[in-house]
């Protein structure tokens, strides 16, 4: 079973059992996943499980960036909405690496490359994030890489 397949099939029972937030949620997911398709033109195909948990990671980072401003605002019952809609999504997220994992890989990258400086952050985070592709976030990558390089 693909992943867009357990999508919909987790849409369909949310349907069938009334839970109104995971099917509205899974609803948002699967047009988020055929706007995709539209743009890739891959309508016919469909996308492969890696770009499906792309646009899965697209909208959990998306519910983050909402919690985040609406607490700003003092609207706390809208940021827990998306906290409730962000936990519903990270079920289709491969289990994210310990910060000792990703430091270890990191560490590794620096070793591998040998930057010269600090300046070469982007080398650095364009090989790590590779390595680790949907299993870290990319925040707290980047803050792991400027502590070891020092910047």
């Amino acid at each position: 079973m693909t992943l867009k397949e357990k999508i919909i099939s987790d849409l369909k029972e949310a349907m069938k059992t009334g839970q109104t937030l995971k099917r509205d949620t899974l609803r948002m997911l699967d047009s988020a996943i055929k706007n995709v398709e539209i743009e890739k033109g891959k309508r016919e195909t469909g996308l492969t499980d890696e770009e499906v948990l792309e646009v899965v990671s697209r909208s959990v980072k998306q519910r983050a960036d909402s919690i985040r401003q609406f607490e700003e605002g003092g609207r706390s019952e809208l940021a827990e909405k998306e906290k409730e809609e962000m936990e519903i999504l990270k079920i289709y997220l491969p289990e994210q690496l310990s910060q000792q994992a990703i430091e270890k890989i990191v560490a590794e990258t620096i070793a591998q490359l040998s930057p010269a400086a600090a300046a070469d952050m982007g080398k650095v985070m364009g090989q790590a994030m590779a390595k680790m592709k949907g299993l870290a976030d990319g925040n707290v990558v980047r803050k792991i890489v400027q502590e070891k390089l020092g910047k």
